[in-house]
């Protein structure tokens, strides 16, 4: 039998055509292991003479000796399939990990050239405090910030040029731009008064 498909990949619906053709192989031999069966029992090796040496008369030799013959193609022809059926398997799962490694380094490529074009930092966040202004707007720690209403990497000194922008918007809703996980993230601010200290927490 050639193998499916000659030369393109394997696929899954080769692999159950294949697996198919094996249960249809192993019913055929089950048919003939019956029909041995119905001749007075006699298997693949019980003698087809009789004591005398004469063919025997109870069963019908022609049908016996032709149910043997194709249990014993159908069985080469079933090791065969079995062989075909476990490289094809092979193939598909190599193919499925080929695949699987292909969609890393792709995943893995974006993630770099989406990193090249990332704006630059100028301060990360440390600490939320639950409940406070900065928590409510969805601020987390460890994002980046890359613009905090005005302030930006450019005209970035030092933290107070964030603390006066806050003092300034009290109650106003600031654009404030962050880096996370390596995704550009907008988050709304707004600085107010609350239960904490500060206007951001």
């Amino acid at each position: 039998m050639a193998e499916p498909g000659g030369g393109r990949p394997v696929t899954v619906s080769d692999v159950q055509q294949l697996v198919r053709r094996k249960d249809e192989i192993e019913a055929q031999i089950k048919a003939c292991y019956e029909l041995l069966e119905g001749q007075k029992g006699v298997g693949m090796h019980e003698p087809l003479v009789d004591s005398e040496g004469f063919p025997r008369s109870d069963i019908d030799l022609y049908q016996v000796r032709t149910a043997r013959h194709n249990i014993i193609c159908l069985q080469n022809d079933h090791k065969a399939l079995m062989k075909q059926v476990e490289e094809a398997l092979h193939k598909l799962h190599a193919r499925e990990k080929e695949k699987h490694a292909r969609d890393e380094a792709e995943a893995l490529a974006e993630a770099m050239s989406q990193n090249q074009s990332l704006p630059q930092a100028f301060a990360r966040v440390n600490a939320v405090t639950p409940g406070s202004p900065a928590s409510v707007s969805g601020l987390q720690v460890d994002d980046e910030i890359v613009e905090f209403g005005s302030v930006n990497v450019n005209n970035f000194q030092n933290l107070q040029n964030i603390a006066t922008v806050v003092q300034h918007s009290e109650g106003r809703p600031l654009s404030v731009t962050v880096i996370r996980g390596g995704r550009r993230v907008h988050v709304g601010l707004t600085p107010k008064r609350w239960a904490g200290k500060g206007l951001l927490g």
